[in-house]
């Protein structure tokens, strides 16, 4: 495994909230109305102010805050042929039961008119990397450990096949998670060999198969609309595709991780998926990967035994609620990770927020100044529990 990391490191999940400037250069690109390398300017700033948060807060694992993306997966429709960007709003016209997916996406406090999703209209391919350039340019202002998010195969395929919009290309979901492999496998491949120091695959929908019990083949984290009802059927699908994509990338000097959730859409909290990990356990111990990224900050995770199963892999554990402006304070983090302790090994634990702070461009979880006090908490944590273990 990479070396220069501490005992207990401090890292994010991945996002970062947006400045207005950065918000105004995404609808501006989008519309045509702002070339490339005129976006790349903004979001180059905007990506160097994140960092220097990350570094002043003292993150040993920092990220771009992907302040390139407007979310944590529709952004692939620029960057993948035959890809198309529609709002979830559009998507209803291929569901049949439109009011009861409405329903859900009402109750959950889902923005359906501004949230997108990518759709495969054709034969996917990479017309450009995904994320080896936020990367490139983020290495270059750096000397720190950098953490790299995608979307993982799962969420990819489920997200992307859509009845009605894809069949003439892929007939099947499980057709096109052929390409969503090799996809990223590419991308990943081209990572490790530039340097990456950690690759994070985010599958939020895992925990959805497992705790929303009406109308379980739908899902609100994206267009989604081609599981099949057996969420035990969908987890063994799942995976199968995220090994498929590490098979024989591991231990090339990159960790590779699944980032783990219930959701990151809302800071009502009664709307979010409860429960805990226990009914994903058979599953996740069967994925060949470093780290599990987990969030671990509310209640709603359920009890940290659950981590005994996971024991002889990596934990990142979510130490703090990016939803929430209250910032945590010092002591109930280290007795959180001290709780954690019970059932892993300390060289085996990260310190995280539980999912990132600006999921979505237009709906950020949190402003970046408190993003910064919790991870600057965080920081303090480690630092207490490092002088407490050597």
């Amino acid at each position: 495994m990479p070396g220069s990391l501490p005992l207990f490191p401090v890292t994010v999940v991945g996002s970062w909230p947006r400045s207005r400037d950065v918000l105004r250069a995404l609808r501006e690109k989008r519309a045509g109305r702002i070339t490339e390398e005129e976006f790349e300017r903004v979001a180059a700033e905007a990506t160097l102010a994140c960092l220097r948060m990350q570094e002043q807060a003292g993150v040993d694992l920092v990220s771009d805050g992907e302040q390139r993306r407007d979310n944590f997966i529709s952004f692939v429709a620029d960057k993948l042929e035959h890809v198309d960007m529609l709002t979830v709003a559009q998507l209803l016209e291929y569901v049949e039961d439109k009011a009861g997916f409405e329903e859900i996406l009402g109750s959950l406090d889902v923005p359906a008119y501004s949230l997108s999703n990518p759709a495969a209209v054709g034969k996917i391919r990479r017309a450009k990397p995904l994320a080896l350039q936020e990367y490139l340019f983020l290495r270059q202002h750096t000397d720190r450990a950098i953490k790299v998010a995608l979307p993982g195969p799962y969420l990819l395929t489920r997200s992307m096949w859509v009845e009605g919009l894809s069949q003439r290309a892929y007939p099947t979901k499980e057709e096109l998670a052929l390409d969503v492999v090799r996809i990223l496998r590419e991308e990943i491949g081209e990572l490790i060999e530039a340097g990456v120091d950690f690759i994070q695959l985010d599958e939020p929908v895992l925990t959805e198969l497992v705790f929303t019990q009406k109308n379980a083949n739908r899902t609100f984290m994206c267009g989604a609309l081609a599981a099949k009802a057996d969420a035990q059927e969908e987890l063994r699908f799942a995976t199968e595709l995220i090994n498929d994509v590490t098979r024989g990338l591991r231990g090339r000097g990159t960790r590779l991780g699944v980032h783990v959730c219930r959701g990151n859409w809302s800071t009502q909290e009664d709307v979010l998926l409860r429960g805990s990990y226990e009914p994903l356990l058979p599953h996740l111990v069967n994925l060949d990967i470093d780290q599990y990224v987990l969030e671990y900050a509310t209640p709603r995770a359920g009890d940290l035994s659950a981590l005994a199963s996971l024991a002889q892999s990596e934990i990142g554990l979510g130490v703090v609620n990016p939803r929430v402006t209250q910032v945590e304070t010092v002591d109930s983090i280290v007795d959180k990770v001290n709780a954690a302790l019970q059932y892993v090994s300390a060289d085996r634990v990260f310190l995280n927020p539980d999912c990132g702070f600006g999921t979505f461009a237009q709906r950020p979880m949190n402003s970046a100044d408190i993003a910064m006090d919790k991870l600057t908490a965080c920081t303090e944590a480690a630092r207490i529990l490092r002088s407490r273990t050597v």
